[in-house]
């Protein structure tokens, strides 16, 4: 056996020498030139001005980087709030790092700094830093609010600690008017969440609203009774005679904010016509309210009333609220999902007043 292994040695030997004879490259060292530029490090998350918003007062962020270097990264350091959380010194590619799992836990209410430090080998370094803040526990701001969804990442009202349902598969979007994000509408998907300490005899809703037109007409927020006579035609939902409507619908490329409300005899339109027109080419984000007192309801655009009847409403077999579609109480007329954004959503049990609206406007303006 032991001269079977010597002939294969010399054997592989052998086709060594000729396979360098035949012109055969072995393997040799490339030099990768100059080492000329400093790495670059990006910060994908948590981003600059991010507010991490949850309810317990320590919770945990999930740290994501990147670090390129031309010609080889010697070590990474990373720092929350000048402390050293984690480094690295080895990597699968030296020339490219990707770490988006770096799980920080115990991070307290208050202003953070994270800093990632990279040196190559020619000891170049580079530092890049973001600023942001985890913020304690939602405590209302305003009179009368009874719901509030800011949209961060998740579909958490603040004020009940109740999470909405999803149905189909809405998104968010970091393209957000104030905090880290934005619902974003999908096809066939809208979220909902039980009446349950939402109704009264006054009522408010406000929010920021960025339309996508890509269909003509949508649902945008809608509570209303199931129409159980078309048990037959469950597509056929359109029982108005409670709850309210706030939808949209195509006005000559322009999309036009309507309102219905159910007084529990009839229904109330509450159209402004050409004043209630947005622009979807603008690409802007609209400030849209709607109060509903006793005996009138108001359409307010930016802040300023652009429709108003006369009419109270009426709550009567109103379990579900419908946020981004007309789905599933108010579909016969093709208001289904709305794939335009929505932030920062609040209702109110009673009727606000135009200061009150300007007021809130102002405050998600400062965030």
């Amino acid at each position: 056996m032991k001269n079977l292994k010597n002939i294969v040695s010399c054997l592989v030997a052998v086709l060594f020498m000729y396979s360098c004879d035949q012109g055969i490259d072995e393997i040799t060292q490339v030099d990768p030139g100059a080492d000329i530029a400093a790495p670059t490090v990006t910060i994908n998350y948590p981003k600059e001005g991010t507010k991490i918003k949850v309810l317990e007062s320590s919770t945990e962020i999930t740290i994501d980087f990147e670090v390129i270097d031309d010609i080889e990264i010697n070590d990474i350091k990373v720092l929350l709030d000048d402390v050293e959380i984690e480094s690295y010194n080895t990597f699968k590619d030296y020339r490219k790092v990707f770490i988006d799992n770096l799980v920080y836990s115990g991070l307290n209410d208050g202003s953070h700094n994270l800093t990632i430090i990279a040196t190559d080998l020619d000891g170049k370094s580079t530092s890049a830093s973001v600023n942001f803040v985890k913020e304690p526990a939602y405590v209302k701001q305003f009179d009368g609010e009874i719901f509030y969804m800011p949209f961060d990442g998740d579909y958490l009202d603040l004020l009940s600690l109740q999470t909405a349902s999803k149905i189909g598969a809405p998104t968010f979007t970091e393209n957000s008017k104030v905090g880290t994000n934005a619902y974003a509408g999908a096809t066939d998907s809208y979220i909902t969440v039980p009446t349950t300490g939402l109704t009264a005899p006054e009522f408010s809703a406000v929010m920021w609203y960025k339309v996508n037109d890509a269909s003509d007409r949508a649902g945008i927020l809608t509570v209303g009774p199931p129409n159980t006579e078309n048990a037959g035609y469950p597509e056929v939902q359109n029982l108005r005679t409670s709850g309210f409507r706030l939808f949209r619908e195509n006005a000559d490329g322009l999309q036009r904010i309507k309102l219905n409300v159910g007084n529990g005899i009839a229904d109330v339109w509450v159209d402004g016509a050409a004043a209630a027109d947005i622009d979807p080419a603008s690409g802007e984000w609209v400030h849209i309210a709607f109060t509903i007192s006793e005996t009138i309801a108001t359409v307010y655009i930016n802040g300023v009333s652009v429709a108003d009847a006369e009419t109270g409403i009426s709550w009567a077999n109103c379990d579900l609220v419908s946020i981004g579609s007309g789905a599933p109480r108010f579909t016969e007329w093709g208001h289904g999902a709305d794939l335009s954004s929505i932030d920062e959503l609040r209702f109110f049990d009673k009727a606000l007043t135009p200061e009150e609206i300007t007021a809130v406007m102002n405050v998600d303006s400062e965030e």
